[in-house]
């Protein structure tokens, strides 16, 4: 018995209506869920925590090649990141 062009169940298995993609946009889609996985872990929901460490972590390395105040900059970097860290728990409360 061989199927019929227009047996449904014949035609599950089919590829030939699926549109063919690109060859590169897979790499493109893997780019882009992989930017977008970054976006969600490094910002998520407070992105002023993720720019005050990036600022902070910036500031001390400027002093650090500056070749200034080097002991004070292993405590200065956790205090600022402690002090972004209360500011957003802070907002959060009263917003």
């Amino acid at each position: 018995m061989s199927a019929l062009p227009d047996d449904p169940i014949a035609s599950v298995g089919a590829t030939d209506s699926t549109p063919a993609r690109a060859p590169d946009a897979l790499p493109m889609r893997w780019l882009s869920a992989f930017g977008r996985f970054w976006w969600d872990f490094l910002v998520g929901d407070t992105p002023e925590l993720f720019v005050g460490t990036v600022v902070a972590v910036g500031l001390v390395a400027l002093l650090a090649h500056m070749h200034l105040y080097r002991a004070m900059l292993l405590v200065l970097l956790p205090v600022m990141v402690a002090t972004m860290l209360g500011a957003t728990v802070r907002r959060g409360r009263h917003g």
